[in-house]
């Protein structure tokens, strides 16, 4: 188990304890936390587990890839820290990983 922090779009943190392995969507999905739409399933076509990392957590995580970027741009709430959660598995080496889940594309 990984342990992650998730503030959502209210201001509320959630400290999770992560199944390794899983995808961070699924372990937030999993914890209840249901403002993460996640339409897809994480089959990354449809941008709605975009999550912003904190910068001090973003240098451990893989480069974004030509898809998941692809689906960023299409958000207007775009930035540097963005990412799909549904691209982001959970490992030991992200322990200590804090997310916020990005505001509601219209």
């Amino acid at each position: 188990m990984t342990q992650v922090t998730v503030t959502t779009r209210d201001g509320a943190v959630h400290t999770l304890e992560c199944r390794d392995g899983l995808s961070l969507m699924e372990n937030i999905r999993a914890h209840g936390l249901d403002e993460l739409a996640a339409l897809c399933g994480g089959n990354m076509s449809c941008g709605t587990c975009h999550v912003l990392v904190a910068p001090d957590s973003l240098a451990r995580l893989p480069p974004v890839g030509v898809d998941e970027g692809y689906l960023l741009e299409l958000s207007p709430h775009r930035e540097s820290c963005s990412r799909l959660s549904c691209q982001v598995t959970v490992t030991q080496a992200l322990a200590g990983l804090a997310v916020r889940i990005a505001p509601e594309d219209a």
